[in-house]
């Protein structure tokens, strides 16, 4: 059997302009990134919207605390659920991976929306357990 590498993921909980969840996997040394507007779903038959974000350094993975006013995302940060995952599928429009975290555990995956305007393009993904 193949030896399957465990991969850093965390979600924060992220009180900005706007409450949303940061969903941060680790992907060739960076933390890949997408903004979920509402709780991440738990259940099979929820989906989410994820927005593609800007990538994140590793570190970042440990960070909570206050983004100071007028700086980028200035709000509260904290860790929502940690762990990590194993990736089953990677593509370019698609992820599959088993998440072990203390509030996800299973197989969710990350599937990239057809953009409907050139602005939203590669931004928009759907977010889900399988």
């Amino acid at each position: 059997m193949k030896h399957l590498k465990r991969h850093l993921y965390v979600i924060h909980k992220h009180s900005a302009s706007h409450l949303h969840y940061d969903l941060r996997l680790e992907m060739n040394g960076a933390l890949r990134s997408w903004a979920v507007p509402k709780e991440p779903p738990r259940e099979k038959g929820t989906k989410r919207l994820a927005v593609s974000v800007e990538d994140h350094e590793l570190g970042y993975a440990r960070f909570q605390g206050t983004i100071p006013e007028g700086q980028y995302g200035a709000g509260e940060v904290e860790i929502w659920d940690d762990g990590y995952y194993i990736p089953i599928a990677v593509k370019e429009n698609s992820i599959i991976a088993d998440i072990h975290g203390e509030k996800l555990k299973g197989t969710y995956c990350l599937v990239k929306l057809k953009p409907k305007s050139e602005k939203d393009k590669d931004k928009s993904w759907l977010f889900f357990k399988r």
